[in-house]
């Protein structure tokens, strides 16, 4: 009981009061993510289609307080009736007693830079839901004694925004972008949340003919000024019994090292899972933390082609 109030205890003191931590989430199929923190990138691969991606992350199984995350992101290209590409991402995390939600509309603006080069301008608009409930307990399980140093119950809700440039070409693409350009102060009697803006650069390269296959390798840098991480992968994409399936391997900084899996039973449909093994402080007692992704695609049917003639010509 001891060790797990804690460790509770340090996920809290990460988000609790006016100390600045990185507060965004860390995923690691970040490169189904792109669109929630870089909305440049938001429906620029897409052409008169509908995507939506969902992912779980149980991050330090068996830790008591532990985050557990859920993304919902739907992007769509609908350049028959709108030029550029428009989103909305959902954001839900949870650390200990603590809870957030996000929501954001995207919006991505191309520009085409030669026959195969585009560069997504976008912007997110959208509010943010910060939530605290504690329950405060001593060591030994009892109630503990009211302390005004600590916080109590508490809810608020204020504006954010993102921004984000996206290039994109054949074979790589790039990306710069920031988060919770309000830097918002989410406080109501009980507590006071102080987001921080973040800052994202992301690039990527697939290496083609390799075997029977090809290596997509990607590269994420999150920082908040403060505190500062990177997610380095590498994913071997191949055929399986006809259908597309992926093998990879994940380095972040000072947290973990990942396994990556994928396959898709249809090309319109994708399921991915990541195992992180932990590799700080909190390896003794994690049981890692376990990733679920899940997209699926639509794609508008082109309109038919109509032909006509001349009755003189029949």
């Amino acid at each position: 009981m001891l060790l797990k109030t804690k460790l509770l205890t340090i996920l809290l003191v990460a988000v609790i009061g006016s100390i600045q931590a990185q507060q965004d989430k860390l995923v690691t199929h970040f490169i189904f993510d792109k669109m929630s923190i870089n909305p440049g990138k938001t429906g620029l691969d897409l052409y008169n289609g509908i995507c939506a991606t969902s992912i779980y992350r149980n991050q330090w199984d068996k830790v008591n307080g532990a985050p557990n995350s859920a993304i919902l992101n739907i992007e769509s290209n609908l350049s028959r009736f709108l030029p550029g590409g428009i989103g909305i991402n959902f954001y839900h995390d949870a650390i200990g007693f603590n809870r957030q939600n996000n929501v954001l509309l995207n919006y991505s603006y191309p520009f085409q830079i030669g026959r195969e080069n585009v560069l997504g301008v976008g912007v997110g608009l959208g509010i943010m839901n910060y939530g605290i409930d504690p329950e405060w307990v001593t060591p030994n399980g009892l109630p503990a004694i009211e302390d005004p140093s600590l916080p109590t119950s508490f809810s608020a809700t204020s504006f954010d925004a993102n921004f984000g440039l996206y290039f994109q070409s054949k074979n790589y693409f790039a990306g710069i972008s920031s988060t919770h350009l309000s830097e918002s102060q989410l406080s109501k009697p009980g507590g006071t949340y102080q987001s921080a803006r973040h800052y994202y650069l992301m690039g990527g390269y697939k290496f083609k003919d390799i075997g029977d296959g090809m290596i997509d390798a990607q590269m994420l840098v999150r920082t908040d000024l403060i505190k500062f991480s990177a997610d380095l992968n590498a994913r071997y994409l191949f055929k399986m019994d006809g259908k597309d399936a992926y093998g990879g391997l994940t380095f972040r900084t000072s947290d973990a090292i990942a396994v990556m899996l994928g396959y898709s039973p249809t090309p319109k449909f994708q399921l991915g899972y990541s195992y992180d093994i932990t590799v700080n402080k909190l390896a003794s007692v994690s049981r890692g933390s376990h990733e679920m992704m899940v997209k699926y695609c639509y794609f508008i049917p082109p309109p038919p082609k109509t032909k006509a003639r001349h009755p003189r010509m029949l």
